[in-house]
């Protein structure tokens, strides 16, 4: 085998994706992914946890860019939320959507691939939060601007990977964002009398 090619991390994540996109995520062993990508089970052991990784490793970058985002965005918390995606959309995503939607494909596809992102997006929720209150932000703001921003995020993702789209994922946070403060920003129906 010819473990000594370089980029043994991206040959892994190119076997994993294609191989999770023939036969389906379950359907593939990590000595499937290791074959392919001519390397062996330890070589992949040593870059990656599980097979579950090779789909979120980017994790700790993305949290990373979130996170010096905020502590040098100077705005109200919403819009350093946002203002932080709109950077993790520059820096990560940018020019990646056709691997965006082929990853994307596959989690879809796997109930405990979802949970799995579920859970990560969840503690990209918590830091971002702590990063607010590192800022000074009180625990209630920080916690409704970073589940505001995240859910913003979540639906602009959405939109992003939707066949047929071609807007960057950085307008489609800004665009999202502004739909949510005109729908928090309507008049306050009074409730119906009965």
């Amino acid at each position: 085998m010819a473990r000594w090619q370089p980029d043994a991390r991206g040959r892994l994540e190119a076997a994993a994706l294609a191989l999770f996109s023939e036969r389906g995520f379950e359907q593939t062993t990590v000595t499937d992914i290791a074959a392919r990508a001519g390397l062996d089970k330890r070589t992949f052991y040593r870059l990656f946890g599980d097979k579950r990784e090779v789909l979120f490793s980017g994790g700790s970058r993305l949290e990373e860019v979130l996170v010096k985002a905020v502590a040098e965005t100077d705005a109200d918390p919403f819009e350093t939320v946002v203002t932080a995606f709109r950077q993790v959309a520059d820096e990560i995503f940018a020019d990646r959507l056709d691997l965006v939607r082929v990853r994307q494909t596959i989690i879809d596809a796997s109930p405990e691939l979802q949970e799995r992102e579920l859970r990560k997006t969840n503690g990209l929720a918590t830091t971002v939060a702590a990063a607010l209150r590192a800022k000074g932000v009180g625990e209630t703001t920080a916690t409704l601007a970073t589940e505001s921003g995240v859910t913003v995020f979540r639906v602009a993702f959405a939109r992003w990977v939707a066949p047929g789209n071609d807007a960057s994922l950085a307008d489609l946070i800004a665009e999202t964002a502004a739909e949510l403060r005109a729908v928090t920003s309507s008049p306050a129906t009074p409730p119906a009398r009965i």
